[in-house]
């Protein structure tokens, strides 16, 4: 049974989960969410994931939601240990693995998702945008990408000198950076930042997913 992905395409998280198909070659299917008539917020959709957000996936009716999950979820069962995900036997390589995915959660994700927040997604539904914090967001941003510059200054990825999931975590966010005229992955200013972006951002999994 094809892999039901029950999301948007213009949704990050659905994209998120969309590339890590792509890169383990896994079939699937997106079922369109239409937020315009509200369908993530009806009660048929809740059901499954009450917080009435995209995506949610099924999987021959085993049903999971939160994008991170979902990407943990596909490359344990779909090939993905040794590719995205380190073999769990190897308590040191899998460790390393959480401590990356912890830094995208708590260090890049909160003020690159809150930017696009203010920058794309207020004025899309009619809001204003905040310049206030949106200043703050790219301080502290800014700060968080100084950091990130002296740990791939020591590997190749967030997690080693293998690319996991850790680092496909960062696409969809990190490619609104650059829509909103914030060009911090791009500039060179973290030369080891704009190194592994270019890397991460220019495989064939993202390109597929962003161009259809």
């Amino acid at each position: 049974m094809v892999l039901k992905i029950h999301g948007s395409p213009i949704s990050t998280c659905t994209n998120r989960v969309r590339t890590v198909c792509e890169e383990l070659g896994v079939a699937y299917e997106v079922v369109p969410i239409d937020f315009s008539k509200g369908e993530h917020k009806s009660p048929e959709f809740t059901a499954i994931q009450p917080f009435g957000q995209v995506p949610y996936l099924d999987d021959d009716g085993f049903k999971l939601f939160e994008s991170r999950a979902m990407a943990r979820y596909i490359a344990l069962k779909y090939g993905g240990v040794g590719k995205l995900i380190p073999d769990p036997k190897d308590i040191q390589k899998t460790g390393l693995f959480e401590q990356a995915a912890s830094i995208e959660l708590c260090n890049f994700d909160p003020f690159a998702s809150g930017l696009a927040r203010e920058n794309i997604f207020k004025p899309m539904f009619g809001a204003k945008t905040d310049p206030a914090v949106v200043e703050e967001l790219k301080a502290t941003l800014e700060g968080k990408l100084a950091a990130y510059d002296i740990i791939l200054g020591k590997t190749k990825y967030l997690a080693g000198d293998e690319f996991t999931l850790a680092d496909l975590f960062h696409l969809p966010y990190g490619a609104l950076l650059e829509k909103q005229g914030i060009d911090y992955l791009v500039s060179g200013r973290w030369p080891n930042v704009t190194r592994w972006w270019k890397d991460i951002s220019s495989r064939e999994s993202w390109k597929k997913v962003t161009s259809a």
